[in-house]
């Protein structure tokens, strides 16, 4: 299977910075698509970005002109640059890759294990 390894949260004060990375591994896998999702306490997951494997993104409204998404093709990483960081962006943050298995024509979602952003003074 395809595995995704997240790193880069931390704490950050509000107005700060922080750039994530999900790192995934596996070979012979199509990909076809990434993405992050956040999940605050209490709250259902909700999706943040998204871009495809030819750079088309795609953003929710709660984040566009502070977040971007990007992705390194070639090293099979997504990133997520997180600018004028908000105390509701708390959360944990999770990237997902939907991706082809070898030989397979069928996709599946793949999930990395969540990496905490905490947004406090």
């Amino acid at each position: 299977q395809v595995q995704l390894v997240e790193s880069g949260g931390g704490l950050v004060q509000p107005g700060g910075s922080l750039r994530l990375s999900c790192a995934a591994s596996g070979s012979g896998f199509s990909i076809y698509a990434m993405a992050w999702y956040r999940q605050a306490p209490g709250r259902q997951r909700e999706l943040v970005a998204t871009i495809t494997t030819g750079g088309t993104t795609n953003y929710a409204d709660s984040v566009k002109g502070r977040f971007a998404i990007s992705r390194d093709n070639a090293k099979l990483t997504v990133y997520l640059q997180m600018n004028s960081l908000k105390p509701e962006d708390t959360a944990v943050y999770y990237c997902k890759v939907v991706a082809s298995p070898p030989g397979k024509t069928y996709t599946y979602p793949y999930w990395g294990q969540g990496t905490q952003v905490t947004v406090s003074s």
